[in-house]
Order: structure tokens, then C-alpha cells, then sequence
């Protein structure tokens, strides 16, 4: 394995006042761009509740220098990054991810629009009415409402207490004092001393800085702005209470007057209430009986308040009262708070947070930079979490028998051989190479069952590995809930060392995926294995309560299952096993992690299998689907794959889907104003790929999203031909740029070469895509728009509503 490459921070207060921390990560393929306001909703003054969300909103709209179809969100989009913002109670927070060629002309689009804010009444009166929206579908979010709700113990002076996430009745816009409010807002918070921009890429520090510089010009130079304290967190001389609900329990404790590492500490103190580990506070309630489920998280942090959520799910078997559960709770705070400044648990967990830097994505480096938070506890975060303890009331009069959580076994890292299974005379250099088998042929093992890919290189730290079975049968969700309920405290283990991994059913398939650092995941694949074919496994156990999904989310969910075609359902776990056919893909691992690997795929249940099954074709049919959401939101999503498997019309089809993107989010999100959560893009799901729609709106039934679709579509071969030639190909060319190794992070790639495997496609895929991309000219293009309003691939529609009839017909 490389040694690690540890990325380099600094920070420095520029001389107009902004405040910059500058990271030089040279192993990243993308950039990322955090800039924190110190401003937000509880800055506001009372008569406008919203007002600080609202002008979040309305920095996207475009500038004169920029326009909407030019500004940050289409030029993010256009170069397949990713962009958003958030207003919270004391910050407001921009962020995007993108190549480090288009860096700068984020930076650019950033500054500008933050810089030069569109504010025409017209814009704001539109723009108001996707926050109102966005309100409804918050006031009938039971889960939303249910949040809200837990600040109901709160002092009434606190403005946690108050609303603010703002609506068409508290953002009157053509009333001059709403207006003068909202440009006094801006005008007092939106200045340089009041802002922290966090840059994180492969460049040096200088030219980041050079970048940075650039960024600050056109903003408003400014001292830092006093934002004044909050009332007092409760006005009662007890700084704790509950709220029951069925099977749920929530606790909630108030802290005043912290020190200022206490985020730090919070934080620690969480992530041990959380652990799994058996004599741990979650494992002796469940054992109890007491409850299934523990989740602690801080609520809101800011000036030396804190608000801390220890949320229990309770079994529906459970009789004894909750104040049990609370005397549990403070017993093990007891016990913790007499560990000696926690020496042991401070060391891993600065190991599992490092782990995690070296697996994070440019954009999460940068969000986290603009927190400011140290990489652990230090001495003044032991002094910090001492206070939180005093705080809440734990004591050294300890009834139970606790221990400190076992090491996690991933973290410990073990050197292998230097060249642990090469072939003599050869080196990790022979990238790809089938250690357990010697496979030397590239056409030999591509008909392996689980190919070790040639496509990317071998010698950096994280790789990918998926494995497939397919099954004769569907398997029944319970077996499947349970399956993944018995994996989680792995897969939590595995996530602190740098593995995410997960276990996935869709229609008659299962798939387990790793990706992240490679070196620990030989031995998280040998544990999740044996997991997973424990033939003593109890299944009948009660499910776990699912976690609502708004209603989009839910049919995206609900999307792959129904690309497969049906089967018989089975909750037999030997049987499935018995006659599951296995295949896989390993990415970019060294040929020591392969070898280390090769006990546990020897150990796979099922048969191997290199046979591949082509995806269910739907061609020429219109399919509907209708999913109940359980809500009064209205959600829809159609899907249109392409018509053959053949690489001109994957190609095809994601010139179409770069096209689209930004002018079907202006038609239906900015100019018609059918809802909040509107989307397009290409999607590949189980090898097949298509164009992918989606809108959720609290208004609009589904038949009339779709005739909103059906209507963009029909007219996208005009919008094609009134492309210029120049930015025609230009557009071509920034989704060609997508897929260069420098730019493409190894997760997506690795994602890339399992649907292309799926597909059908020869490894070389990575390097065919771009070519073919390129192939497509104008006159392609509007061939592929043709076949797509043809529905020759077919049309899939998933809606939280009826058919709406021919030609469209009920999926069986």
C-alpha cells in the first residue's frame, strides 16, 4: 500500500477581511468550493421569519453578468458537479464540487451572483412561491413536524421556538418595509469579515490562494458583525426533558454556557452513545428489552448553547416505563464519565475520523474545513465534555455492568507481505493481476466470475468490489430487513476504517458493494460473508421501524425493484443461497489486497457464474406503476431507456440528458413553478441506461406533471436545433471531460465499469465512452430525441396515482 498522503491545510484572514482555509490534497480528481455566512434565521428580525432562506433562494436566480442559464447551478450541473446551499440557524452555507478544469469558473459564478444578487420584485414573487411549496410539504411532513416538535420543552423567548422557514404570507414583497429589510440584511451580514471560504483540491496552496484572492474581489469588504446571543435555552431551573410516542422516546438536554471546544466533545460523547459494541448502552437495552434502537445527535450548537437528542426506538413487546430507560441512560453517563480522561477511546477515535478524511470527497474536506473543527478531542474538548457531563448530572454511584467498547477490528492495520502472492519476477506493477488464479489473459478474465479490472490503476489506497447473485427467487423483505439489520454494526465498524458497504436487494438479485480503502476490505468481506449465511439466523424477529421518505424518494426507491422482471417471493434463506449464481467486479485493488481477498471468495455461497443476463427490455411499451407514498404530495417519475445496449445509444443518450438538465429545471421548477423537487438526468439501474424525470409537487396531480413532461419532450427537437454550433460542441465536449481519469473520482468510475459489466460491455468501456460521445453530432442527436418521444426503448412511469390509460398500461 502507498504511504498516506496526508493533505495539507492553511488558513490565513485575507487583507479585504475574508477568511480562507486553503487544502492541498493532490490524490483528489475533484474540487470543492464551502463558503459559510455568519448569518442565518435566528438573525433575523421578528417581523420577517424566512426572510435569511428566502435570499438564499434568490442568490441562484442569475446576475446580469451570469444569467440563470449561465449562473453557478447550470455550470455546476453542465460539468457533472454537484451544487447547493443551506440556511440554518446562525449560518448560511454555499457549496459545490467540481473538475479542476471548471474550478474557476465556479469560483467566478460564486462570487458574482453573492456579489451581485438579482432582487426584481417579479423574481422574488415567483421565487417566494417554491418556498411556499417547499412550507406545505414541510407542514405535512410528519417527520418534519415531528423535529419541530422537539423544541416544545424550549423556553418560548428562544428562537428555536419561533417559525422560519418563511411562506407566501411572511415574505410580503411589494410591501417597501419587507423590502428594505431584506436588502438591510444582505447589506449587514453579506460582507467579507462575515464570510469563511474554504477551497479544497489537487492544486498547491498558491494558485488555491491566487483563487481565493480572485473570489474576493467583487466582495463587499466589512468587519465582522456581532450577532447577538439567544435567550436562554429553558426557563426552568432543570435543563432536561422527554416527549413519548408510540414505540418512542426522546430525551432532550440543555446545555448554557460551554467551553469553546464543546462541538468537539458533543460530538465524542455521541459517537460512544451510538456504538453497537456488546456491554455498551445499546446492546444492554436491547437485551432488556428496553428499546431496539438508539440515536444521539446535537440538535443546534452556538455560543455556548448546545440542544442534545438521545431518540429511542422502542420494541412493541416492551412494558416497563420510560423513565427505566432514562435511569439507564445517566447510569452509563456515569460510568462513562469516570473513565480517566478517555485515553484509549480519544485514540480511536482520531483514528476513525483520519480514516475518514482519507476517504472523503473534496466537497465534504471543504464543508468540514468551514466548521473549523479539529481532527479529534484535544486536552480542551476532555475539559469540554467534563462540563457536558457535569451538565446533564452523571455521577460516579454506577449500578450496572458496563465496559468500554471493544477496538474496532478494521482499524488495526496489518502490513502484508511486500510481495504477498506475486508471481516470481513480477511487481505490483502488473496491475489487475488474478493472484488467486493467475489469470494472465484479459479475454480469460473477462469471462471469470469476478473479473479484477485493468481499467484503473492499482496503486493508490481505495478500490471497489461488487458481488452479484442472481436468485431463482425474490427474496422477502422481512429476510432481506433482517439481513441488513444483522449487518449493521459491520458496516458501521467498516465505515470508521474507511469501507462503505452495503447489501442490497432488487428484484431477484442481490448485491453487495465496498468501496473506499481497499486495504481493510479483504476482512470486512470475509465477516459480511459469514454474516450473511449464518444458518442459524433468526428472521422472524420484529422489523425495524422504517424511516419516511418523502415522496419522491420513495419512488426512487422504488424504481430498480421494478425494473426487474417478477418472481416467486422466498423468505428461505438455505434455498436462496443454494441456488444463487454468483459474478463480481474488483477495481482498482493492488495485487496484495488481492491476494489477501482470495480466502473469501473462495468462501462465497452459490454457484459461479460468468453468464450475464441482458436487462428486461420494455420496448415500445408504456408502463405505469403506482406506488402509494402515503402522503398528499404529488410525485412522478418517468424513465425512458434506451432502446438496444449498444454504446452509440448510451452515448446518444447522454448528450440528451446533458441538454436537458438545466432547460427542464428552468421550464418546470422556475417558469411553471410545479414544485420544489425537480429533476432530469441519465440513470443506469442493473446495466440499463435512460433518461430519468422526476417532479414533486404539492399541487399538481400526476397526470398533469406528466403532460408537463411529454410537453418539454415533444419539444426538444427544437430546442436542439436552436443550439449554436459553438456551444453545441462545447457542451459535447464538457460531458467528454467528465470521463477523464484526472477528473472522474474512483468510486464513479468503479460504479461506471459495474453498469458497463452489466451491460455487456468489454473493460475498455471507460476509454469507448468518450469517443462515442464524441461521435454524436446534431444530426444523432436529434435521431436520439426522435427515438426517445417514439418510446422505443419504452416509457416506465412510477406515480403516487392512477393510470392515467391508453397508451399507457398497468405493470404487472
Amino acid at each position: 500500500m502507498p504511504a498516506l498522503n496526508h493533505p495539507r491545510l492553511h488558513t490565513e484572514t485575507l487583507a479585504n477581511g475574508l477568511r480562507v482555509t486553503l487544502r492541498h490534497a493532490p490524490d483528489l480528481k475533484r474540487c470543492a468550493a464551502a463558503l459559510r455566512v455568519a448569518a442565518g434565521s435566528h438573525d433575523l428580525p421578528l417581523a420577517w421569519p424566512g426572510l435569511a432562506h428566502f435570499l438564499e433562494h434568490l442568490l441562484f436566480l442569475g446576475t446580469e453578468r451570469f444569467p440563470a442559464g449561465q449562473g453557478l447551478m447550470a455550470y455546476v450541473q453542465g460539468h457533472g458537479g454537484q451544487v447547493n446551499a443551506r440556511t440554518s440557524e446562525r449560518t448560511t452555507d454555499f457549496f459545490f464540487e467540481l473538475p479542476p478544469q471548471a474550478f474557476r469558473g465556479g469560483l467566478e459564478r460564486l462570487s458574482d451572483m453573492l456579489a451581485h444578487p438579482r432582487m426584481h420584485p417579479d423574481d422574488q414573487r415567483r421565487e417566494r412561491e417554491v418556498l411556499h411549496a417547499e412550507f406545505v410539504a414541510w407542514s405535512r411532513d410528519a417527520t418534519a413536524q415531528r423535529q419541530f416538535a422537539l423544541y416544545d420543552g424550549l423556553s418560548a423567548a428562544h428562537p428555536l421556538r419561533a417559525f422560519h422557514a418563511g411562506n407566501r404570507y411572511s415574505l410580503p414583497v411589494p410591501q417597501p418595509e419587507f423590502q428594505q429589510a431584506l436588502r438591510g440584511f444582505y447589506q449587514q451580514f453579506y460582507r467579507t469579515g462575515q464570510m469563511t471560504l474554504s477551497l479544497v483540491g489537487p492544486q498547491h496552496l498558491d494558485e488555491l490562494k491566487e483563487m481565493a484572492q480572485a473570489f474576493a474581489v467583487a466582495i463587499t469588504p466589512g468587519e465582522k458583525v456581532p450577532q447577538t446571543k439567544p435567550a436562554v435555552l429553558m426557563d426552568a431551573s432543570d435543563n432536561s426533558y422527554q416527549q413519548a410516542g408510540e414505540r418512542r422516546l426522546d430525551l432532550l438536554f440543555a446545555f448554557e454556557a460551554l467551553p469553546d471546544s464543546s462541538p468537539q466533545a458533543l460530538g465524542f460523547l455521541c459517537h460512544w452513545l451510538n456504538a453497537e459494541k456488546s456491554g455498551g448502552l445499546v446492546a444492554q437495552l436491547r437485551e432488556q428489552g428496553l428499546a431496539d434502537t438508539l440515536k444521539a445527535t446535537p440538535l443546534y450548537q452556538y455560543a455556548g448553547q448546545a440542544v442534545l437528542h438521545v431518540e429511542f426506538t422502542r420494541s412493541a413487546r416492551a412494558t416497563q416505563p420510560d423513565n427505566v430507560i432514562r435511569e439507564r441512560l445517566l447510569d452509563w453517563l456515569g460510568f462513562f464519565a469516570s473513565c480517566q480522561d478517555w485515553v484509549e477511546l480519544r485514540e480511536e477515535y482520531a483514528a476513525l475520523l483520519q480514516r475518514q478524511q482519507q476517504v472523503s470527497s473534496a466537497l465534504q474536506l471543504a464543508q468540514r474545513d468551514s466548521e473549523q473543527l479539529e481532527l479529534g478531542l484535544s486536552v480542551q474538548g476532555v475539559v469540554a465534555l467534563k462540563a457536558i457531563l457535569k451538565q446533564i448530572g452523571a455521577v460516579d454511584n454506577v449500578t450496572g455492568q458496563w465496559q468500554l467498547p471493544t477496538p474496532n477490528p478494521f482499524l488495526r492495520a496489518e502490513t502484508p507481505a511486500p510481495n504477498a502472492g506475486l508471481i516470481r519476477g513480477q511487481t505490483s506493477a502488473h496491475r489487475g493481476l488474478r493472484t488467486f488464479a493467475q489469470d494472465r489473459s484479459r479475454s480469460r478474465r473477462e469471462r471469470s466470475p469476478m473479473q479484477f479490472s485493468l481499467a484503473l490503476p492499482d496503486n493508490t489506497d481505495q478500490g471497489a468490489v461488487y458481488l452479484r447473485w442472481r436468485l431463482e427467487f425474490i427474496p422477502h423483505s422481512r429476510l432481506q430487513s433482517n439481513l441488513e439489520n444483522n449487518l449493521r454494526r459491520l458496516r458501521e465498524d467498516a465505515r470508521q476504517a474507511g469501507v462503505d458497504f452495503s447489501f442490497s436487494a432488487s428484484g431477484n438479485e442481490w448485491l453487495l458493494k465496498m468501496t473506499g480503502l481497499q486495504e481493510p476490505m479483504p476482512t470486512v468481506l470475509e465477516h459480511a460473508l459469514k454474516e450473511l449465511t449464518k444458518p442459524d439466523a433468526d428472521f422472524s424477529q420484529e422489523a425495524p421501524a422504517a424511516v419516511a421518505l418523502m415522496p419522491i424518494r420513495q419512488l426512487l426507491k422504488a424504481l430498480p425493484d421494478l425494473c426487474h422482471e417478477h418472481s416467486v417471493v422466498s423468505d428461505d434463506l438455505q434455498q436462496l443461497w443454494s441456488s444463487a449464481r454468483w459474478d463480481g467486479l474488483a477495481v482498482g485493488l493492488s495485487a496484495q489486497t488481492q491476494a489477501a481477498m482470495g480466502l473469501a471468495l473462495s468462501r462465497i455461497p452459490g454457484i459461479a457464474d460468468n453468464q450475464l443476463t441482458s436487462p428486461a427490455s420494455i420496448r415500445s411499451q408504456h408502463l405505469w406503476n403506482a406506488v402509494d407514498t402515503g402522503s398528499s404530495e404529488h410525485a412522478l417519475l418517468l424513465f425512458c431507456p434506451t432502446a438496444t445496449q449498444d454504446i452509440a445509444d448510451e452515448a446518444a443518450w447522454r448528450v440528451l440528458a446533458h441538454v436537458c438538465q438545466t432547460p427542464f429545471y428552468q421550464r418546470l421548477r422556475v417558469e411553471l413553478q410545479l414544485g420544489y423537487a425537480v429533476f432530469s438526468g441519465l440513470r443506469q439501474i442493473n446495466g440499463q441506461t435512460g433518461l430519468l424525470f422526476g417532479v414533486q409537487s404539492p399541487s399538481v396531480a400526476p397526470l398533469d406533471l406528466l403532460e408537463h413532461i411529454e410537453q418539454f419532450l415533444g419539444e426538444l427537437e427544437g430546442m436542439i436545433e436552436c443550439i449554436d454550433e459553438p456551444t453545441f460542441i462545447a457542451q459535447r465536449q464538457a460531458l467528454v471531460n467528465q470521463f477523464d481519469s484526472i477528473a472522474l473520482p474512483s468510486d464513479q468510475a468503479a460504479e461506471l465499469l459495474w453498469q458497463g459489466k452489466l451491460a455487456g460491455h468489454s473493460s475498455d468501456y471507460l476509454q469507448r465512452l468518450p469517443q462515442a460521445i464524441l461521435m454524436i453530432d446534431r444530426e444523432a442527436l436529434l435521431a436520439a430525441a426522435q427515438r426517445l418521444n417514439r418510446a422505443e426503448g419504452g416509457w416506465r412511469c412510477l406515480a403516487n396515482g392512477p393510470c392515467s390509460g391508453a397508451p399507457w398500461q398497468v405493470a404487472k
